[in-house]
């Protein structure tokens, strides 16, 4: 069944389009490494693009595709590409828009290794960078030079729930020839769609709310027009960033209760955020459904929720966050997010560790900062753990 008309849960279930010759309800899981062809001719044909079939998993999967087609789908773009990590996804897209003597612009709070690869891994091909405040025009203005290839946003930011304009700085980097890439992974396309807001290139880690289990790492590519796809596709086979069928099946299957996973992770995020912005040893709080949110406008603009991912400063700084992170017993002291259970954890020490305290500082990491991913369990039992958490401050 064609679903690319149908509505976004519709596309959930329905999408991918792989029919299996036995008429399995789910595509199977295809964990071959080679492909068997009818003849030499129909191999050679194969090799040679003039017809339609696999060949080896590295280069193309039913069960893979079934999830590239998903999430294409869903993210109205052209082409989707499953890849074996959000990291192996993140160097793909460098990989394909950046060469020798080229300069990439980022937001200054992308997640720590996105930032730590391409400030200490590509100069040694030549390759420069600034990570500056995306979330301001005239910044992303100021750092544009000839040699600008790439503009890659992360919004919401990890930590830091900064929200940059997308459709803006995609027109004001068009203007001058750049790729726009966003890291769409706090939000899934459930909540927001970069590519109708005018990105050429949407990723995500389907590690997090993608899979939404915690049972895989993974990652996916959306170009929004063929030519790119084929580009950043030609890449991964190469590079051997692909996904196995095992792992993409997982996703698939995950993703199938995205919206429902996201819809009351998000509703009991509204009530944990409001919880802590009121509660007397809680500092700050940064979350995009609150109006004390600095892009709070922007973000109903552009977003179709404010998620559930919250970051906090508690009253004593990083001693008061380790008391709490100590002392949880029902959220998970862990990275990642998105998954159904709640977890806790201190970015300066942990995702961001790598980064310089500069860096961090200029960047709003703060040593103070907890990051938090609300599950889907009952909000009592999240409000009750912090609330026993913080008492011991």
């Amino acid at each position: 069944m064609n679903s690319s008309d149908k509505g976004f849960n519709s596309k959930l279930i329905h999408s991918g389009g792989i029919d299996d010759p036995l008429g399995s309800a789910v595509t199977p899981i295809y964990q071959t490494s080679t492909f068997k062809f009818q003849s030499a001719d129909h191999g050679a044909r194969c090799f040679t693009g003039e017809e339609k079939g696999y060949i080896y998993t590295r280069l193309g999967n039913p069960t893979i595709e079934d999830l590239e087609v998903t999430m294409a789908e869903l993210e109205n773009g052209f082409g989707g590409i499953a890849t074996s990590s959000g990291m192996a996804a993140v160097n793909t897209v460098y990989l394909t828009v950046l060469s020798k003597g080229d300069h990439m612009i980022g937001h200054s709070a992308l997640y720590g290794p996105s930032r730590g690869i391409m400030e200490k891994v590509y100069p040694k091909f030549g390759i420069e960078s600034d990570f500056i405040n995306t979330t301001k025009l005239d910044e992303i203005k100021k750092h544009i030079k000839p040699n600008t290839k790439l503009l890659y946003l992360e919004t919401p930011a990890n930590p830091t729930m900064e929200i940059s304009d997308i459709r803006a700085a995609s027109k004001l980097a068009h203007e001058h020839g750049i790729v726009v890439c966003v890291d769409n992974t706090f939000c899934s396309p459930y909540l927001q769609q970069p590519l109708e807001l005018g990105a050429d290139i949407v990723l995500h880690s389907m590690t997090k709310f993608i899979n939404g289990h915690a049972d895989i790492v993974g990652g996916v590519i959306v170009a929004k027009e063929k030519e790119l796809y084929n580009e950043l596709n030609m890449i991964m086979m190469n590079m051997g960033f692909n996904m196995d069928p095992h792992q993409s099946w997982l996703a698939r299957r995950g993703l199938k209760t995205l919206s429902v996973r996201i819809d009351r992770a998000q509703e009991n995020a509204m009530k944990v955020a409001a919880y802590l912005e009121n509660h007397p040893k809680v500092e700050w709080v940064l979350y995009p459904g609150l109006k004390s949110h600095p892009q709070y406008e922007l973000g109903k603009l552009q977003m179709n929720g404010p998620g559930s991912m919250i970051s906090f400063g508690l009253k004593g700084g990083l001693t008061s966050g380790k008391v709490v992170m100590d002392n949880v017993q029902f959220a998970l002291l862990a990275v990642s997010l998105g998954g159904v259970e709640t977890l806790i954890q201190h970015p300066a020490s942990m995702t961001h560790s790598k980064l310089s305290r500069e860096a961090r500082e200029k960047a709003g990491i703060s040593d103070g900062l907890v990051r938090l991913s609300v599950g889907i369990e009952d909000v009592e039992d999240i409000i009750d753990d912090l609330e026993q958490a913080m008492d011991k401050i």
